[in-house]
């Protein structure tokens, strides 16, 4: 099977529960969606396609250097790509810890709930919230995580309203959602104020990535 590849590097991840574990990220190309503050609009058409293999041997000489285990399968919107649930699953084999984000418009359960999906779900702010699958909510594992980017008041409070629908919809996910600011909107203390002040609980997510290196690649 071949996928197309943006780029595959070693880095710190920035987001999710894993926030600042070391990591090899696979980033594949292509996405569905055009949200107003992307900030990996390279990803959307530049790469090349790769066998599974060869994607495989790339990560195995990184994790050998770097001695790291986790993997991130990320984009783009890494769902688009038909052979993605099976180098999930090539991954998941090789005893590695893999984790999937998705921007929460297409069905979720296509790749194994062995590995962390990270769901994105779209705000009314990023022009794309009316493409959010809601049958994900069912989907989600104990394992997954979902994530909300927040540009305005109006945005967070959809995201709680979302919130509130996955906790009456599904007793599974046990990891607080992650709340993201939009840092070109809304400021980390402002966002931090709504939190406390709405007494929702969600966890505060900044890009650690990009408060270190100052870019969006983190390498």
């Amino acid at each position: 099977m071949a996928l197309k590849v943006t780029e595959i590097f070693f880095s710190l991840q920035g987001e999710s529960s894993f926030a600042g574990m070391p990591c090899i990220f696979v980033r594949l190309t292509g996405c569905n969606l055009c949200c107003h503050y992307c900030d990996t609009t390279y990803a959307y058409n530049e790469g090349e396609f790769y066998q599974s293999e060869s994607i495989l041997e790339k990560v195995q000489i990184i994790a050998q250097k770097s001695n790291c285990s986790l993997v991130e399968i990320t984009g783009g919107e890494p769902l688009l790509q038909q052979e993605t649930p099976l180098l999930v699953d090539a991954l998941l084999r090789s005893g590695y810890t893999v984790l999937v984000e998705t921007n929460g418009s297409l069905p979720l359960d296509t790749i194994s709930d062995e590995c962390y999906r990270i769901v994105d779900f779209k705000c009314p702010d990023s022009g794309e919230a009316h493409k959010n699958d809601w049958g994900n909510i069912g989907k989600l594992s104990e394992r997954d995580e979902v994530k909300f980017v927040i540009s305005s008041r109006n945005d967070f409070n959809f995201a709680c309203g979302v919130v509130e629908k996955i906790a009456k919809e599904n007793g599974r996910l046990t990891k607080a959602p992650l709340f993201a600011p939009n840092l070109h909107a809304v400021s980390p203390e402002t966002l931090a104020d709504w939190i406390l002040t709405s007494r929702i609980r969600v966890r505060l997510q900044l890009q650690l990535h990009k408060i270190i290196w100052q870019d969006s690649h983190g390498k």
